[in-house]
């Protein structure tokens, strides 16, 4: 991963305990857990870490040289900022990118993952700002633990800010841990996200989606069967059940 830093690592393998290594004078601790899911897992971390500024990471991600002092450089830039959404280097080129600084507000945090994402750690705590454990893989529902995230860091008034700078590249040809194509689960999963985050008015963003997104997902699914699969979905969470 081409790290810097020291750095914190989640690893969800069965076992528990804690290991530290020396990596060319930084670091690496280990903290092997027998949980599931990746909000737990930073949730761990989060808890773990003592720096003023974290970087949030995959293991599909290689950092560039000399990230710390594009951090740095970042937080410079946005001084009020307590979350910066980075950009990511990909090889065919799929995610929003930043081409200026910018405020994330509530029509355009969406687009963000926390991959991408630096944080302040005063920030969460003072704000008690944490992952949901029952989103994200490894979970029942396999995605949106960090739009959810960011939508919180919203709500509570948190400052998010976006910068045409990138920490890190993303390895596109590492096996996803959640996404296995636009079928059922994925609308019945994107359904509950709606219901979380939009609990009164949910359907209507279950109905945005679909159109807005009806040529990205093609012929995988029908229509009328995702919408069905999406209002499964956020009635379930609604009525708190665990099932599909």
């Amino acid at each position: 991963m081409n790290l810097q830093t020291d750095a914190l690592i989640g690893n969800q393998c069965g076992r528990i305990g804690t290991e530290t290594i020396d990596l060319q004078g930084h670091r690496i601790t280990f903290f092997h857990t027998d949980q599931r899911g990746v909000g737990q897992n930073r949730n761990l971390l989060l808890d773990q870490a003592s720096a003023e500024i974290l970087i949030f990471a995959d293991d599909d991600m290689r950092f560039v040289s000399g990230y710390p002092a594009i951090a740095r450089q970042a937080f410079a830039q946005c001084p009020k900022a307590d979350v910066i959404a980075f950009n990511l280097i990909e090889t065919q080129p799929t995610r929003y990118r930043n081409k200026t600084i910018h405020r994330l507000r509530w029509y355009n945090y969406g687009r963000y993952g926390a991959a991408r994402l630096a944080a302040r750690r005063s920030s969460l705590r003072r704000a008690g700002i944490r992952f949901r454990e029952d989103f994200g893989g490894g979970t029942l529902h396999g995605s949106g633990e960090d739009t959810i995230f960011l939508h919180t860091c919203l709500k509570k008034g948190l400052r998010l800010y976006a910068v045409p700078l990138a920490l890190a590249q993303i390895d596109q040809q590492a096996a996803s841990t959640w996404f296995s194509g636009y079928d059922r689960k994925f609308f019945f999963d994107k359904g509950a996200l709606y219901a979380c985050l939009h609990p009164l008015i949910w359907p209507v963003f279950a109905v945005r989606f679909l159109l807005r997104y009806r040529k990205k997902h093609g012929d995988a699914v029908p229509q009328s069967e995702a919408w069905r699969a999406m209002l499964a979905g956020g009635r379930s969470f609604s009525r708190g059940e665990e099932g599909t």
